[in-house]
């Protein structure tokens, strides 16, 4: 007796094709109305790999943190100090981003490890105060030996390279003229992909289902002979490998790397961007990555010369704009779609079954 084979249907093979098309020849589109749209969409993808490593964290194992930007700094720090003339050193990204991830890795189980019995405020409150630590840390490295120069960064980062292809100038290849970001933009996609499909794996083994338990109930968990201490350590490390993936790539795209990059505010950002897109759901959290990074470009590209035809000057601080529309789509979101723009079917299944118990 022969199993039947699940095909894929010939719409989603299109739909895939149609998607890499889009994506290929995107820089190049945008690149017709200024670089300055390509480095948006690099940066864009940037928040999509920091929000899919703290979606581990907060949607597959239901655990708040507000410190995750900390691994981001730690990546981009690890590539600042290995490839630049900071220490004289100039590594190959071969040796610097196992180095970044592993030093990533690290300080997450360092994050997890005094956290593994909190929860909620208190969770959040702690992981709060590590991302500080670790911002102030490299804010003061300066004395008695200088590690981090302190307040005034560290610059002239080398670029990515790849066997003497640099991905920080531009070049003609095959009679086309490719600029740095381009060439970046590939580079961040196909992190991006490799990223995805790690977690989409994660999530449909039995490690994302040992979170998914820990997430819904760890008593219930522990007693059915899960080790939550390793799940939820494993948790925080490999959330913070991407983070630190992520910030290896910052470091090496801007050529400058600063303490003032990786305050509070960036972690809330991220960690908003996982929940309006829906926690839990790959698909969502991406949205939500997206949404949240390209429309203050949008925005700010519609609102100056609005004012400036209207007014004959800029009235309104678009980034005071951006920061009431922000806030006040997030209260929308909250009412409206409290498991966020699209949740994972778990996820609503919860909320619907909530909602049914309270009527």
């Amino acid at each position: 007796m022969t199993i039947p084979s699940k095909s894929v249907p010939p719409k989603v093979w299109l739909g895939i094709a149609l998607a890499g098309v889009v994506l290929a020849v995107l820089p190049f589109v945008l690149g017709m109305h200024g670089q300055s749209w390509v480095r948006t969409i690099n940066f864009a993808l940037l928040y999509v790999m920091l929000s899919l490593g703290l979606n581990i964290v907060v949607g597959f194992a239901g655990l708040l943190d507000l410190g995750y930007i900390a691994f981001y700094a730690v990546g981009a720090y690890v590539w600042a100090m290995l490839a630049s003339p900071h220490f004289g050193l100039h590594l190959p990204f071969w040796v610097i981003i196992p180095a970044g991830l592993v030093l990533a890795a690290f300080f997450g189980a360092m994050l997890g490890a005094p956290t593994l019995k909190l929860r909620g405020d208190y969770l959040a409150i702690v992981t709060l105060g590590f991302g500080e630590i670790v911002r102030i840390f490299m804010n003061n490295l300066d004395a008695p030996i200088n590690i981090t120069n302190g307040p005034q960064g560290i610059n002239r980062v080398d670029t990515f390279s790849v066997a003497g292809f640099s991905f920080g100038r531009s070049e003609q290849i095959l009679g086309f003229r490719i600029t740095g970001p381009e060439k970046y933009y590939y580079l961040l996609l196909l992190l991006t992909i490799l990223i995805v499909i790690v977690c989409a794996r994660l999530q449909n083994s039995r490690i994302g289902r040992a979170w998914e338990a820990v997430r819904e109930d760890e008593i219930a968990a522990k007693a059915m002979g899960i080790n939550t201490r390793n799940i939820k350590l494993l948790a925080f490390s490999m959330g913070a490998t991407f983070g630190g993936l992520a910030g290896a790539m910052f470091a090496s795209m801007q050529g400058f790397v600063s303490p003032e990059s990786f305050s509070l505010t960036e972690s809330i950002l991220v960690l908003c961007m996982v929940v309006l897109g829906g926690m839990g759901n790959i698909p969502g959290v991406i949205l939500g990555a997206l949404l949240l990074s390209i429309f203050p470009e949008v925005l700010r590209a519609v609102v100056v010369p609005l004012q400036q035809a209207t007014f004959g000057e800029v009235v309104l601080d678009p980034d005071g704009i951006r920061m009431l529309m922000f806030g006040f789509a997030l209260v929308l979101v909250m009412i409206f779609r409290p498991a966020g723009l699209w949740p994972s079917a778990v996820r609503r299944r919860e909320l619907a079954r909530g909602t049914e118990g309270e009527a």
